[in-house]
């Protein structure tokens, strides 16, 4: 079975894209490389336990196991040693970056209160989208009870084949991003 948003690119994200900006060349249309899913938690340093948490939350809501980031530099004012276990992250590709990309905009995005959309001011200049959730409690896939603390994570969108951040706005609204109007 392939995901839905995989067979909406191909039959009728990939025309569109084709008329509106004139290629010639279907390989040429700008589509989804990787989606990577970063969940930092800081009061790791004191309770390990936390993180275990969080990475293991990630886990059920991405279906792939994260892996734990590490402090780069020591920072005394933050307790923190380098190479201190500090966060988690996934990378999503293929299959599964769809399916999290489904679950994200049909399920998880409709259950944020006071929703009015994603800016449209958080691409990089290079076509990757970045936004950031506050909780993790969005995802079903959460159970309550299991959570420490509610934890926030970023979501960083990485499109290939694009040439700026308006061929990327156009692709990520076609997939049913909600931006602010």
């Amino acid at each position: 079975m392939k995901p839905r948003l995989k067979e909406k690119y191909k039959k009728e994200i990939i025309p569109k894209m084709m008329k509106e900006f004139g290629y010639s060349n279907v390989m040429e249309v700008p589509g989804l490389e990787k989606i990577t899913v970063n969940m930092g938690v800081g009061s790791a340093t004191q309770n390990i336990k936390e993180l275990e948490s969080a990475s293991s939350n990630l886990a059920k809501i991405t279906g792939q196991k994260p892996i734990i980031t590490k402090a780069r530099k020591s920072i005394a004012s933050f307790k923190l040693r380098k190479g201190n276990p500090i966060g988690c992250m996934v990378t999503l590709r293929g299959d599964r970056m769809y399916e999290f990309l489904d679950r994200l905009l049909s399920i998880a995005i409709p259950r944020v209160r006071d929703f009015r959309g994603f800016s449209k001011k958080s691409f990089d200049g290079y076509g990757n989208y970045t936004m950031g959730i506050k909780e993790q409690l969005i995802f079903p896939e959460v159970d309550y009870d299991s959570i420490f603390s509610i934890k926030g994570m970023n979501i960083t969108i990485t499109v290939r084949n694009t040439k700026n951040d308006k061929e990327s706005l156009s692709l990520l609204e076609k997939f049913g991003f909600p931006f602010k109007r």
